[in-house]
């Protein structure tokens, strides 16, 4: 009996070593496990906040450019922009700005220069005015008639169309500040709302967007 008694003792003495170590294991793996949830809760309320002070400061930008339209600038739903509101249509194979257009472009981007001085800006936003250049093709032509070949001399037209109208603010004595990039650029035959058909002739023309850099939101 006393064999027996003594076999039985170091049996049960592992047994509730044995369980002791699970228990101390479930309890460390449910502790971290906590913790590791705790951290995780903690991570999306923080990303929480930064969406939501993002969201803000957009719909401020939005409610602030809102002031834009004008008679000088006007909203396109279907792209999401703000654009030249009256046409500027150049000469075939021409960068030179149209002289009645002149006045009424130095008086946009003089009412642009006003409007965009007076956003708030405490968060430091910067905003992307990007001048596009654009060219027309030759109906005369098919399509793919190199005629309108969407080449470099394209490209070069058009971009020297949006460098017109800079040059022209900065004879004019605008001067933009640091948050607003002033950017030429030149999308040829290509670019998102371009005339079709019979209306291709007015693409000769440039458009004058304005976007918050997205990237500099929430710093």
């Amino acid at each position: 009996m006393k064999e027996s008694k003594d076999f039985f003792w170091p049996s049960y003495v592992d047994l509730m070593t044995a369980l002791f170590l699970i228990m101390l294991v479930l309890f460390v793996l449910g502790f971290k496990r906590s913790n590791d949830k705790q951290r995780d809760n903690e991570n999306l309320i923080s990303e929480l906040k930064v969406q939501v002070q993002e969201k803000r400061k957009l719909d401020e930008i939005k409610a602030a450019l809102k002031r834009l339209e004008s008679n000088y600038f006007e909203y396109n739903p279907a792209y999401k922009r703000y654009e030249l509101k009256f046409p500027v249509t150049f000469a075939p194979k021409s960068d030179v700005l149209p002289y009645e257009a002149q006045t009424p472009l130095v008086k946009a981007g003089r009412f642009l220069l006003r409007e965009m001085q007076s956003i708030k800006n405490d968060d430091n936003v910067q905003y992307l005015i990007v001048v596009e250049g654009r060219a027309a093709k030759d109906l005369r032509y098919p399509a793919n008639d190199p005629h309108n070949l969407d080449g470099p001399a394209v490209r070069q037209l058009s971009y020297s169309r949006a460098l017109a109208v800079i040059r022209l603010w900065e004879q004019a004595g605008l001067r933009f500040p640091a948050n607003l990039e002033v950017v030429a650029a030149g999308s040829g035959f290509r670019g998102a709302g371009r005339y079709t058909g019979n209306q291709e002739a007015l693409n000769k023309r440039f458009i004058i967007q304005i976007q918050p850099k997205i990237g500099s939101i929430g710093k």
